[in-house]
């Protein structure tokens, strides 16, 4: 027989095998189950339990006590039932026990169909297995871990417990006892937190291999290969902390590699443990850890952090969920009150490298946190912003992180927080500077009118004094024109606070208003003229949110310009009008509904009455319609002599406003068809209209309160070709139609139709 084959790497060691290492949890869970207490054995893979128990099982059979073994794994627990789960119980204790003669199985079950499962288990237990076996009873359940997901497994352990509660009242129980043996901790196996937890039986501590231990055992294969075998074993016990399954596989490997009788034991380790150890790792143990570590997406991000933090220091440990479940993995073990990694193999192999790399696939922002640490947390450039932030959010949401993964998602929360609260300054400030410039402007202009009109006044007097005026006038000029150059650089400073909002709200995943204030800045730039540096900047600016809107549905149809949409009070129907004459009825959805047809000339403005069961339209063929929401023509009101610019309902819906560019505003009572009032504009509009719900006062052309009876019914309204609309301020950038606001999905538009954008 060869050496190497005296070692046995993975599976349970026969009774009485040669290299079984006797440790102290051999002589607690013997004396244990001799005693008839309930015994468990939980703890990681591979460390032993199954030999464990192989070697307790004959043991106590040599002492009388007749015992059974039932691997939970033969059953299985893949759409398994409770009835079927339960037999295959009864089915294996039967044949253990050798009680075949005196018990058919199936037909003894099939007796018993009145009860449950559970109850004929326990019938079972009771009435055939104490009745018919007078010796004490041991049953070894293995594998335990295996109907953890189980949905009755919690009934299972209850009546395990049962069991020991009933030798109270029952003696013929205190011959019964239960050893269970997998990966898991008493907590695990009563979940249900309206039960009492499993809280009998002793738990048996299964350790590492000391060398006292595996000296008696281990040595005799490695003296055939080395004149020194104590030595080697120290020396592998050194590399696997006293690992069973790790022991048992160096010494085979030394026994069969070795090249020398001094074997060079770390050499060894190296070649064929840890280089290249996914290939070499057979049978499984470290990707069996490996796995488990990161079998959880929603947890193993906290469990390598935790490590991570072994690994550069030993942590207290305090029984935490993560710090149980990396016991379990084997991979750390816990020595006077501290966790520490478990052997020098395991951190060779799970060093901070791996856990880098292992970091790096589930974090989508792996390299900013990375670069973030690296700076002493100071670059707050590599903080996330926008679509990453939210992005990171989401995937966060339901994942259980390390401490440093929430600090650095709060950080760039907070840095993100702070940019729009500067860029909103920024606008409120520039907004402040161009009232101030404005008003000097125009205080300005006013006094160098006055002047002026005093010089020509004196025309006449003496050339000293028509000097004197002119000089004057000049003067007054120039403050008028500095007062020009500080009104410029407030509009520049304007459009820089537009520009910064605009990049504000883009980080925080407002893409539609960043496009807006973008929009915004262009239209004011585009006025002001050409600034090659800031022109850079707010085209720059620009192509962003233009890039990241997203289109949600598109409403084609028309035939030229679209002038105007308006959505219903509900928010399920849409209306559109444009340069065809056409009225176009659409969903939500974006289907369109009908056609209405009526106007002679092009149509500027559309409005909904409160109700929403009338739609007014205005058009350049001078007259305002009414139609009701299934098409129906139902009034047309004509007076105005110029194109209708705009319509708005009051509040009530029972007047209509109409602003022309006949420089006119009327007011038409809608109960009786004809017109209320009328308000006198002056050079055309200079305000876009809007349909406000709080009944605000009309204003005219000039911008000036119309003080008719019924102008108080509205919002804002103008004789003037609409402007394009959105949530923000109007944008001045014709001849784009306005974007309204809604309830339903926002609304971009273009030359031929609209489009309906989520953010």
């Amino acid at each position: 027989m060869l050496i190497e084959k005296s070692y046995q790497v993975g599976g349970s060691l026969e009774d009485r095998h040669p290299t079984y290492v006797v440790r102290e949890a051999d002589n607690r869970l013997y004396n244990g189950l001799k005693k008839g207490e309930f015994c468990y054995v939980l703890n990681s893979r591979q460390m032993g339990k199954s030999s464990l128990w192989v070697r307790t099982f004959q043991r106590l059979n040599a002492e009388g006590i007749i015992c059974a073994a039932i691997d939970l794994t033969e059953i299985g627990s893949l759409d398994v039932t409770p009835e079927k789960w339960y037999l295959g119980i009864v089915r294996r204790l039967v044949k253990e026990f050798d009680l075949s003669n005196k018990i058919n199985c199936i037909d003894w079950w099939k007796q018993h169909n009145l009860l449950s499962p559970l109850d004929k288990f326990s019938e079972f237990i009771e009435s055939v297995l104490l009745r018919e076996l007078p010796q004490n009873i041991v049953i070894f359940i293995d594998e335990i871990d295996s109907i953890i997901s189980l949905n009755f497994k919690d009934d299972f352990f209850a009546f395990l417990r049962a069991c020991y509660n009933k030798r109270a009242n029952n003696a013929e129980y205190n011959r019964l006892t239960f050893c269970l043996l997998g990966v898991g901790t008493p907590q695990d196996l009563i979940t249900d937190k309206q039960r009492t937890q499993f809280n009998i039986g002793q738990g048996i501590e299964l350790t590492g291999f000391t060398f006292e231990e595996a000296k008696l055992s281990l040595t005799e294969g490695l003296a055939e290969v080395a004149d020194n075998p104590e030595s080697v074993l120290q020396e592998i016990l050194t590399w696997t902390g006293g690992q069973p399954f790790l022991t048992q596989k160096l010494c085979q490997i030394i026994a069969k590699n070795a090249d020398s009788r001094t074997p060079n034991v770390e050499q060894i380790v190296r070649d064929y443990v840890i280089e290249n150890w996914e290939y070499r790792d057979e049978p499984e143990h470290l990707k069996t850890i490996r796995d488990r570590i990161l079998r959880s997406e929603q947890n193993s991000g906290r469990l390598l952090g935790l490590y991570q933090q072994i690994l550069q220091d030993q942590v207290t440990a305090d029984g935490s969920p993560e710090q149980t479940e990396l016991l379990l993995s084997g991979l750390v073990v816990k020595q006077d009150g501290k966790l520490k990694i478990y052997n020098r193999i395991y951190q060779e192999i799970f060093n901070q490298k791996w856990v880098d790399r292992a970091l790096a696939s589930l974090r989508p922002y792996s390299e900013a946190i990375t670069t973030w640490v690296n700076s002493s947390r100071l670059d707050d450039s590599r903080l996330l912003r926008g679509q990453a932030l939210r992005d990171a959010q989401i995937w966060a949401a339901d994942k259980s992180l390390n401490d440093l993964d929430y600090q650095f998602l709060a950080a760039s929360l907070e840095s993100e927080k702070r940019e729009v609260i500067i860029a909103l300054e920024a606008e409120k400030q520039a907004s402040e500077i161009l009232a101030i410039a404005n008003q000097t402007l125009i205080e300005a202009q006013q006094k160098a009118k006055r002047t002026i009109q005093k010089a020509l006044l004196g025309l006449g007097l003496i050339s000293i004094a028509a000097i004197m005026a002119a000089w004057g006038a000049a003067y007054q000029t120039k403050e008028a024109f500095n007062a020009g150059s500080q009104k410029r650089q407030a509009e520049i400073a304007e459009i820089k606070a537009l520009n910064s909002t605009s990049q504000a709200l883009r980080v925080s995943g407002n893409q539609l208003d960043a496009l807006v204030n973008s929009l915004r800045a262009a239209k004011k730039l585009q006025l002001l003229g050409a600034f090659n540096l800031l022109q850079k900047e707010v085209i720059r600016n620009l192509q962003g949110p233009l890039s990241e809107v997203q289109e949600y549905n598109r409403l084609e149809g028309h035939k030229g310009w679209v002038w105007d949409v308006s959505f219903s009070p509900d928010g399920k129907t849409i209306a559109t009008v444009g340069d065809d004459k056409i009225v176009k009825l659409w969903s939500d959805r974006g289907e369109l509904i009908k056609n209405l047809e009526g106007h002679s000339d092009r149509i500027y403005a559309v409005s909904f009455s409160p109700d929403g069961q009338k739609i007014a339209t205005s058009s350049k063929d001078k007259t305002v319609k009414i139609w009701s929401i299934e098409g129906k023509l139902l009034e047309t009101f004509s007076g105005h002599s110029e194109s209708v610019f705009s319509v708005s309902f009051n509040p009530q819906g029972t007047i209509l406003a109409s602003a022309s560019k006949d420089n006119t505003i009327k007011l038409w009572n809608l109960k009786q068809g004809s017109r209320g009032a009328e308000e006198q504009g002056g050079r055309g509009a200079e305000e876009q209209r809007g349909r406000g719900a709080e009944g605000q006062r009309s204003r005219g052309a000039e911008g000036q309160g119309s003080r008719g009876a019924q102008g108080e019914f509205f919002s804002s309204i103008s004789p003037s070709p609409p402007l394009p609309r959105s949530p923000a301020p109007p944008l001045p950038c014709s001849p784009s139609p306005p974007l309204p606001i809604s309830p339903s999905p926002h609304l971009s538009c273009n030359s031929k139709g609209y489009k309906i954008q989520d953010r």
